[in-house]
């Protein structure tokens, strides 16, 4: 008699079906934070999606097109008639409400930025939220509006310029809603996402980092078998934690690589190899090849050049080292959800590509390696948690992000190692101070720029010609969106004074007080 397998448990899903929205990802996270495992897919292959996933629940995300030209993408049929909830958002709603037998149309009913809806009637999707007869701050974001609505829907809620901002066929248990509920700037879109998800859905809210953990451990093993594994660490948490789980499931069979590229932080690959040597018995190759990297970045000043030399020579270093150690079936890395993202859609969906990443795309087919990326579907938050789980320490669980691509991306135009110097003492004078405020946890990522710039200063009785040097620091929950950190203009002082009375090369410092979107965290 054969012993049957432990059939992995299964857990409620909610479908997150992409229109193209920059900011779709961050439905997925709102719905993770219920407890539900959420995926999300490009319209194309959203029917096979929800055959496959078996969805309890399905979430239409925003996106760029209008419902109006013949070319926009639709939501397949299917999925309308598979008699499970479907909440629209914006682009979601449009298109329900069209295919459906509404209108909508474009034109003169562009609105962006903050609105207040007033609800009209209750309803499930405002439970211990939103109460009848009370306006509510929303972020809208629609150049087109729905000015019909399908037989069976009625009006939830209105805004002075979306006469449906909520409507709903309760019957159906069809929600839809035309600003963006999953973002900050709609202080209670979190909760109505919630009431969608755990209300309407059903979805228990089981999924936890403990649960992905053990599921993880077993689709590695699925994956590799006796394989053996090489692994890529970075210096940032990601790489870690990839290492640490992908060692638990398959034990002696990896075997980690650290590249020292000459463009880590201040004595930071010494805190690297330290931690994995000391702390886990992990097989760790610690490759120096810091002239290899620099020379080949000499005279470069493109950013996305910059970024694709790094990914090039690292798979490089990693495909020698896997022949030295006997060859290796698979290549380990850190790569997350926000990565994926903003190289290409996380599933070929329409999303523009913002830049590439040195971790996404595939390998090189002369590699004859597979990748194995057990964090691809996290967000930096979920992999912290992740981390406390596999009992990482907690200094190296709460570090802050720092790129795959390293300082070659915090020195805009042309690197050099006079240039990496300056910079490394600029961002450990930073670092310090900040964690001097004890600010370091309240701060999401916190960095130096050295710019390529050079202004007159006055020191002493003397004249001066260097660099200047930008601080960034950014609050975010999981990347996608960020807002600049608001220190006071006195701690401002105290790091500027610092800087350029023990820096040498920098006479001037200033701070970036950017948000993202418009920009990016990082400078390139």
């Amino acid at each position: 008699m054969t012993q049957s397998k432990e059939k992995t448990p299964v857990h409620d899903k909610i479908l997150i079906v992409d229109f193209g929205s920059q900011v779709t990802q961050l439905i997925a996270r709102r719905v993770r934070e219920e407890g539900v495992y959420s995926e999300v897919v490009p319209f194309q292959k959203a029917e096979q999606a929800f055959r496959e996933m078996k969805p309890k629940g399905v979430i239409l995300s925003g996106g760029p097109e209008s419902v109006t030209l013949q070319t926009s993408p639709r939501t397949p049929q299917s999925l309308l008639e598979a008699g499970v909830p479907v909440f629209g958002i914006c682009y979601g709603q449009q298109t329900m409400a069209s295919q459906l037998g509404g209108e909508v149309e474009g034109g003169h009913h562009s609105e962006f930025g903050r609105a207040e809806v007033e609800v009209l009637t209750e309803s499930p999707i405002f439970q211990g939220v939103w109460q009848v007869g009370h306006k509510y701050p929303v972020w809208m974001s629609h150049g087109d509006r729905v000015t019909r609505l399908p037989e069976g829907f009625e009006t939830l809620a209105v805004s002075p310029n979306a006469p449906f901002a909520v409507v709903a066929d309760e019957a159906r248990k069809f929600y839809a809603v035309q600003f963006h509920p999953e973002v900050v700037h709609t202080p209670d879109g979190a909760q109505l996402i919630r009431n969608f998800v755990r209300h309407i859905a059903g979805c228990k809210g089981d999924w936890t980092m403990k649960a992905f953990r053990d599921e993880a451990i077993e689709r590695i093993r699925a994956q590799v078998g006796k394989g053996r594994v090489i692994c890529g660490l970075s210096g940032g948490v990601d790489s870690a934690v990839a290492a640490v789980l992908i060692h638990e499931a398959i034990g002696d069979q990896l075997t980690c690589v650290f590249v020292d590229h000459g463009l880590m932080r201040e004595a930071e690959a010494d805190q690297v190899v330290t931690l994995f040597r000391d702390s886990y018995n992990i097989p760790l190759v610690h490759v120096q090849a810091q002239d290899l990297f620099i020379g080949a970045l000499e005279g470069v000043s493109d950013p996305e050049v910059k970024r694709k030399t790094i990914g090039k020579l690292f798979i490089d270093v990693f495909d020698a080292e896997a022949k030295k150690i006997g060859g290796a079936d698979f290549l380990a890395q850190g790569t997350l959800y926000p990565d994926v993202i903003e190289s290409v859609s996380f599933t070929g969906g329409p999303s523009v590509t913002i830049k590439s990443h040195h971790n996404v795309g595939g390998l090189p087919e002369r590699m004859n390696m597979k990748l194995v990326e057990p964090l691809r579907e996290l967000f930096k938050d979920e992999v912290r948690v992740l981390g406390r789980e596999l009992g990482l320490p907690e200094a190296f669980v709460g570090r802050h992000p720092f790129p795959g691509p390293g300082l070659a991306i915090r020195i805009p135009g042309e690197i050099t190692r006079e240039k990496l110097d300056i910079l490394r003492k600029a961002d450990t004078v930073y670092l310090d101070e900040i964690r001097k405020a004890g600010l370091y946890d309240d701060i999401w990522q916190a960095f130096a720029v050295l710019l390529p710039v050079k202004t007159v200063g006055v020191m002493g009785d003397g004249r001066t010609y260097d660099f200047v040097c930008a601080l960034r620091a950014v609050t975010s929950v999981d990347g996608m969106t960020a807002d600049f950190y608001p220190f006071e203009m006195a701690f401002l002082g105290r790091v500027a004074t610092r800087i350029i009375n023990e820096v040498k090369g920098i006479n001037r410092v200033t701070y970036d007080i950017t948000s993202k979107p418009p920009g990016t965290i990082e400078w390139e």
